[in-house]
C-alpha cells in the first residue's frame, strides 16, 4: 500500500482497518447476501465514525485543509481495500486464477491524488490485462454496488491495458485523471504495468500538446467562471487561481518531470523553496475552505456564497478588527491567496514555456508587436521585458515602476522571471515612493492611452503597486461584502481605470456616447485617472469612505506630481463621487430643485463632466449587468439639465417656457391643429408635462385618444431607450390605485424602477411605470405583456385576491439574509418646493414597493412620483408626496406617523398587504 499518508496522526482513530477485516471476517452466514448486507453496514458505519472523526479534527484545528483532505481519502482507501478483499476473497474467490483474472483497483483525479473533501466524487479505475473476464464483471459490479450502498457518489471505469492506453491517447481528460492514477488494491505487478505503459506509450513526446490542451482548458474555465481572480462569491474548485490552477501547475509539473508531490518542483527549478511555500499555503487554505463548505452545506458545495463566508470565518476563527468584519478578513485572506497563485503560475508557465516552446512560438502568450528602440538598460527575451541580470532592481529600485512604464509604452509582456524578481524586490520601491522620477511614471502608466488596467493588474499582482501606493494596499484583495459589488475593491478600481481607458480611445462609443463625447473637452486627463485610481481608496477604514478618501487625494496627489488645482479637483471628486448617482436614481429630475441643488454642489461645467465620466466607470466596473440603459438615460437627463443650469445660470428657461415647448413639440409629431392640442392640452395639469419626456408625451397622447370612452386601458411596450418595459395605465382614478398597479406588477414577475403618477383634471389617473424583469432585463415577449396587462385588470377591478397572490410569490433569496440591513426612513422637505420627498432603505424582497405604496395609502397621502434603485440585497424607494389638498406635509405628528408605517412596511413586520 502506498506511504502517501504517513504523515497523518493517528490514523486508526479515523479507522481501524485490521478491526474491521477482523470484524467481517467473523460473520459467517450461509447466505453470501446476507455476508454483503451486513459486511456493508459495517463499512458504512466505519465510514460515519471516520466522517465525524475527521470533521472533529479540522473543528479543532479547521485550517488544516490539506489534513483533512488527506484524511478523507485515507478512510476511502481503507474502505475500499476491506470491500476488495471481501469480494474477492470470499464473496468470488478463485482458487487457481489464469493470467487473464488479474484485476487491480487504482483511484484517480483528485483521489487519486490523496486529496478529497467530505462529499466529494470516489473516482476509481478498474484495470485487467486483456478483455474482461466473467471473474472480473462479478468482482467490479459488487464492489460497485457496495459503493453504491454506502451513500458515496462513484465515478468509475474498467479498462483493459490497451483500452486504457488508446483511450488516455485520445482523450486529455482520461489522460489527466489516469496521471494522478495511485495504486490502492489488487494485483500490483499489474499496475507497474500499467504505470510503465503510460509513461512509455501515452506521455513520452507529448508533453507540448498536454501543456498547451491544458492552458486552453484552463482559460475557458476561467472565461465560464467569470475571468477574474476577485469575484466576491468565488468558487473555490474550480475559479480562477483557486485549487484548480494549483491543480494544473502540478499535472503539467507531473506530466514533464514525473514527479509525484508538488514540493518535488522546486528540485526541477519550477519553483524556489519560497514559492513552493506559497503555493502550499494557498493549497492547504483552499482545502481548508473546500472541506468546510461540504461540511457547513451537508453536499458538495464549492461555491462560496455570501451565507457560507459568514459561517466559514467563524469556523475558521477570524474575528472582527476596528473597521472591518470578521468575514471581510478571512475574504481578503482568501484573495491574498488567489493573488499568489496568479503570480505562481506566471512564473511556473515561463519555465515550462522556456523549456518546450519552439522558437518564436509560445503558449498562450501574444508575440512582440513592435521592437521598441529605447529600454533603459532593460532588455527583450523573445519578445518579453526582462532583466539584464537579477540585481537589475536593487541597483536602482524606480527600476521597479519603470519597468511596468515600459510594458505599457511599447505594449510587450513582462517575463514572468522577471516579474518574480519584481514580487521578490517589491519591498524595494519603498526607497522611491517620494521620488518625483517614479512618481512621474507612475502617473505615465496610470494615465496612458495604451491598455494601463492590464499592466496595472501585473503591478498589483506583482506586490508593487500596493508598497508604491500604501493606501492602495490597504484595499488590495479587500472584498466589499454585499449582492451589489462584484469585485474586491482594487480589482473594481483597475476595471474602472481600464474602461475609462476604453471609452477615451472610442472603443465603447455605442454604450456611452456622451461620455465619449465630452471626454475630449475635459481640461486635465491627469485628475480623471487620479480620481479613478482614489475613489474607493478608503473603503473598509471604519467611516465614510468619501470623506476619508477626500483626505487621502489631498495627501497623495502632490506626491504624484498633481498642482494645488489639480489636488483640489481630485478631492472634490472623491468626496462626491457618490453624488451624481445618488441624484439621478433616487430624486425626481422633473422638479427644477432636484437639479438647482445638484449644480450648487457641482458648481461648474468641468466638475460635471469629470463626475458624469466617473460615475459611469464605478458604476460600470461594480460587475456585469450593473449598467443599463436606465441608468444611461437618467445620468444623461440629469448631466443636461445641470449644464443648462451651470452654463446660463438663472436665465434657463422658465416653467411656462418649458411647458409650451413640449407642448408644441407634441403638436407638430401628431398632426394636430391649435383646436386639437388646446383641448388635449385642458385635461392635464402643468406637472405632468414637466415630469414627462417628450417620447412619453407623445406615446401617451396617442394611448388615450385611441381609447376613446372607456374607463380603463393599459399599454405594455419595450422602452429600448431606457432597458424597460413602459407599462402605462389610464383608469378612473381612485385612493389606493398605485398601490394595487404595484402589487399587481410584481405578482406578474416584473420590478418596477420608476412610476410617473398623475390626475387629469377629469378625474381619470395616467400613470407612467418603467418594469423590468427579475434580471434587470425589458418584458418583450408577447406573453410576459399579456401576463401585465391581465394582473393590472384584475387588480384594478379588485379580482383573483391580490393578497393571497403576493403571498404565493417565492420567498427572497436566502443569500440576502446574510447582511444585515436595518430598515431606515428619512423625510426631507426642503429636496423640494413642492413636495414631500421620503427614501426608504430596507432589504430588497418581494413586493416590497407593494407593502410601503399601502402604508402611504393608509396615511392618506398622494404620491406623484416614485423612483426604485436597488444595489443587490438592498432597495432605496424615493417617493414625492403631497397630502390630499396638494400641499407638502408639514405636521411632525403626522409625518412621526408616517414614517412608523414606512418603517414596519420596510421591515417586513406584520403590515396587512395590499386587498
Amino acid at each position: 500500500m502506498t506511504t502517501r499518508f504517513d504523515s497523518l496522526p493517528n490514523r486508526r482513530a479515523i479507522i481501524d482497518r485490521r478491526a474491521v477485516a477482523d470484524a467481517i471476517a467473523a460473520l459467517d452466514p450461509a447466505d453470501p447476501a446476507d455476508l454483503r448486507r451486513t459486511a456493508t453496514v459495517m463499512l458504512k458505519d466505519a465510514l460515519d465514525a471516520g466522517r465525524a472523526e475527521i470533521a472533529r479534527r479540522l473543528g479543532e484545528r479547521p485550517s488544516r485543509g490539506l489534513d483533512a483532505a488527506n484524511a478523507q481519502a485515507f478512510l476511502i482507501d481503507q474502505l475500499l481495500i476491506v470491500l476488495f478483499d471481501l469480494v474477492t476473497q470470499r464473496l468470488y474467490p478463485l482458487s487457481n486464477p489464469t493470467a487473464a483474472e488479474r484485476l487491480t483497483l487504482v483511484a484517480v483525479g483528485g483521489y487519486g491524488r490523496g486529496e478529497m473533501a467530505p462529499f466529494s466524487d470516489v473516482d476509481i479505475g478498474f484495470l485487467t490485462p486483456w478483455k474482461q473476464t466473467p471473474w472480473a464483471e462479478q468482482v467490479i459490479e459488487s464492489v460497485l454496488y457496495a459503493l453504491w450502498d454506502l451513500g458515496l457518489k462513484v465515478g468509475h471505469s474498467s479498462r483493459s491495458l490497451d483500452e486504457m492506453v488508446r483511450q488516455a491517447k485520445g482523450d486529455v481528460t482520461i489522460r489527466t485523471a489516469l496521471l494522478e492514477g495511485r495504486f490502492v488494491c489488487g494485483d500490483d505487478s499489474l499496475y507497474q504495468e500499467v504505470q510503465t505503459r503510460f509513461r512509455s506509450e501515452v506521455t513520452r513526446g507529448t508533453e507540448r500538446q498536454f501543456i498547451a490542451d491544458k492552458l486552453a482548458e484552463r482559460n475557458a474555465r476561467h472565461v465560464k467562471m467569470g475571468d477574474s481572480r476577485y469575484v466576491v462569491e468565488p468558487n473555490v474548485k474550480e475559479g480562477k487561481g483557486a485549487l484548480r490552477d494549483l491543480h494544473a501547475l502540478f499535472w503539467i509539473g507531473k506530466y514533464v518531470y514525473d514527479v509525484d508531490r508538488a514540493a518535488q518542483l522546486v528540485d526541477k527549478g519550477l519553483f524556489t523553496p519560497a514559492e513552493y511555500r506559497l503555493f502550499h499555503r494557498a493549497d492547504n487554505f483552499f482545502w481548508a475552505v473546500r472541506c468546510h463548505l461540504h461540511l457547513v452545506a451537508g453536499r458538495a458545495e464549492d461555491r462560496l456564497t455570501f451565507d457560507m463566508q459568514r459561517e466559514i470565518a467563524e469556523r475558521m476563527r477570524y474575528a472582527d478588527r476596528p473597521g472591518k468584519a470578521a468575514v471581510e478578513r478571512f475574504m481578503q485572506f482568501y484573495f491574498l491567496q488567489v493573488k499568489n497563485v496568479g503570480a505562481l503560475t506566471g512564473v511556473f508557465l515561463a519555465h515550462v514555456d522556456d523549456l518546450f516552446a519552439a522558437r518564436g512560438r509560445r503558449f498562450g502568450l501574444p508575440l512582440l508587436r513592435r521592437r521598441p528602440r529605447k529600454l533603459n538598460g532593460f532588455v527583450l527575451d523573445r519578445g518579453r521585458l526582462a532583466l539584464p541580470h537579477d540585481g537589475f532592481f536593487a541597483e536602482d529600485p524606480t527600476r521597479l515602476i519603470e519597468i511596468f512604464q515600459l510594458a505599457d509604452l511599447h505594449e510587450v509582456e513582462i517575463h514572468p522571471l522577471a516579474m518574480r524578481a519584481a514580487t521578490r524586490d517589491a519591498k524595494l520601491v519603498d526607497e522611491v515612493r517620494t521620488d518625483p522620477r517614479a512618481n512621474a511614471l507612475f502617473l505615465d502608466l496610470l494615465t496612458s492611452r495604451h491598455d494601463p488596467e492590464m499592466v496595472l493588474r501585473w503591478m498589483n499582482e506583482a506586490g508593487v503597486f500596493g508598497r508604491f501606493v500604501p493606501d492602495f494596499g490597504r484595499v488590495v484583495a479587500q472584498m466589499q461584502f454585499d449582492m451589489y459589488h462584484h469585485y474586491t475593491v482594487d480589482e473594481h478600481t483597475i476595471r474602472a481605470i481600464g474602461l475609462l481607458a476604453r471609452i477615451e480611445r472610442g472603443d465603447l462609443a455605442a454604450d456611452h456616447p456622451l461620455a465619449s463625447g465630452i471626454l475630449p473637452q475635459i481640461v486635465s486627463r491627469r485628475v480623471l485617472y487620479v480620481a479613478v485610481l482614489l475613489h474607493d481608496i478608503a473603503k473598509g477604514r471604519g467611516g465614510d469612505h468619501s470623506i476619508l478618501g477626500a483626505a487621502v487625494a489631498q495627501r497623495l496627489c502632490p506626491r504624484f506630481g498633481l498642482t494645488r488645482a489639480e489636488t483640489e479637483t481630485v478631492a472634490w471628486l472623491v468626496r462626491h463621487h457618490l453624488l451624481m448617482s445618488a441624484t439621478a436614481f433616487k430624486r425626481d429630475l422633473s422638479d427644477f430643485k432636484t437639479i438647482l441643488d445638484f449644480t450648487a454642489v457641482v458648481q461648474s461645467a468641468e466638475r460635471l463632466r469629470l463626475l458624469l465620466v466617473l460615475t459611469i466607470v464605478d458604476i460600470r466596473a461594480v460587475g456585469p449587468g450593473t449598467w443599463n440603459g436606465w441608468k444611461r438615460q437618467l445620468l444623461g437627463d440629469l448631466f443636461e439639465a445641470a449644464e443648462e443650469v451651470l452654463r446660463l445660470g438663472h436665465k434657463q428657461r422658465g416653467r411656462d417656457e418649458r411647458i409650451a415647448g413640449k407642448q408644441a413639440a407634441l403638436a407638430q409629431a401628431l398632426g394636430w391643429d391649435e383646436a386639437a392640442i388646446a383641448d388635449y392640452v385642458r385635461h392635464f395639469p402643468e406637472a405632468y408635462w414637466i415630469a414627462e419626456p417628450e417620447d412619453v408625451l407623445e406615446h401617451n397622447a396617442r394611448f388615450v385618444t385611441g381609447i376613446g370612452e372607456a374607463r380603463l386601458a393599459i399599454d405594455a411596450q419595450v422602452y429600448a431607450q431606457r432597458g424597460a418595459t413602459l407599462v402605462t395605465v389610464y383608469a378612473a382614478d381612485h385612493p389606493g390605485i398605485f398601490y394595487r398597479i404595484a402589487g399587481a406588477i410584481h405578482v406578474a414577475g416584473g420590478n418596477i424602477i420608476d412610476a410617473r403618477i398623475h390626475t387629469t383634471r377629469d378625474g381619470m389617473a395616467l400613470d407612467n411605470f418603467l418594469v423590468q424583469d427579475p434580471y434587470g432585463r425589458p418584458f418583450d415577449e408577447p406573453a410576459q405583456l399579456a401576463r401585465l396587462k391581465t394582473a393590472i385588470e384584475d387588480a384594478l377591478a379588485n379580482r383573483g385576491k391580490l393578497v393571497e397572490r403576493l403571498k404565493a410569490k417565492p420567498l427572497p433569496r436566502t443569500r440576502a439574509d446574510a447582511f444585515p440591513i436595518e430598515p431606515n426612513v428619512l423625510v426631507d422637505n426642503r429636496a423640494s418646493n413642492r413636495f414631500t420627498v421620503v427614501e426608504v432603505n430596507a432589504r430588497d424582497r418581494p413586493a416590497l414597493l407593494n407593502q410601503l405604496a399601502h402604508a402611504l395609502f393608509q396615511s392618506k397621502v398622494t404620491i406623484h412620483s416614485a423612483h426604485v434603485a436597488t444595489y443587490g440585497e438592498r432597495a432605496v424607494d424615493t417617493f414625492y408626496l403631497t397630502d390630499l389638498t396638494g400641499d407638502k406635509i408639514a405636521s411632525s405628528a403626522r409625518l412621526k406617523t408616517l414614517e412608523k408605517r414606512l418603517l414596519d412596511a420596510a421591515a417586513g413586520r406584520p403590515v396587512e398587504l395590499a386587498a
